[in-house]
């Protein structure tokens, strides 16, 4: 288990189907196409993604929030499909507290559905939980966004509850936020060996 988490340093997460590699300017370039390509990935999310200067300006903010050591993003490889599948990262990292938020996910269209998610999912909460030692994993999404929300209770999630107008969404209106969590003893008790089995 790490004393430290080490943000300068890259962890890397891989199985029989997935490589997460930490965000860099090198593999972000690998994500550009569906900035440009499929403007439905970004219906719930909370930045403006879709177009180039959107894309750079995302690119430089996932790097930026490494550098302040306030995330760690990574970029997703699929390994059956040979090819770059979307994003996820880290967040709200509060080593003192032994918690941290997993999301900004997203994933091209082709991946959608495949199972990939599942397998991106296990590897970060075993890193989490494991490697980390972080006693608490939290989810959040739009309320409206069923998808994401039933993705979430199938990998083992308990809703907590919604956060009302939490925060400004990317077409500048107001989103109702739901939370989701999963908690070390639960990780270890059952949602290890049924994520798992799911794989």
């Amino acid at each position: 288990m790490l004393t430290s988490f080490d943000f300068t340093k890259n962890y890397i997460l891989e199985n029989e189907r997935v490589i997460m590699e930490p965000m860099d300017g090198n593999n972000s370039t690998h994500l550009f196409p569906f900035s440009i390509n499929e403007p439905k990935i970004w219906e719930f999310s909370l930045l403006q993604v879709a177009g180039e200067e959107n894309f750079n300006k995302y690119i430089a903010s996932s790097l930026l929030s490494r550098e302040q050591k306030t995330a760690y993003p990574f970029v997703v490889f699929d390994k059956q499909l040979n090819a770059y599948a979307g994003s996820t990262r880290f967040y709200d990292i509060q080593l003192t507290n032994k918690s941290l938020q997993l999301g900004y996910t997203w994933y091209g269209s082709k991946f959608q559905g495949t199972g990939l998610n599942k397998h991106c999912k296990f590897l970060l909460l075993q890193f989490a939980f494991e490697t980390m030692g972080m006693e608490r994993v939290e989810f959040r999404a739009d309320k409206n966004n069923k998808r994401s929300i039933a993705a979430m209770k199938r990998i083992g999630c308990t809703i907590e509850g919604i956060l009302r107008s939490n925060v400004p969404n990317a077409s500048g209106s107001r989103r109702d936020s739901i939370i989701l969590s999963i908690l070390k003893n639960e990780w270890e008790s059952h949602v290890k060996a049924n994520l798992l089995s799911m794989l």
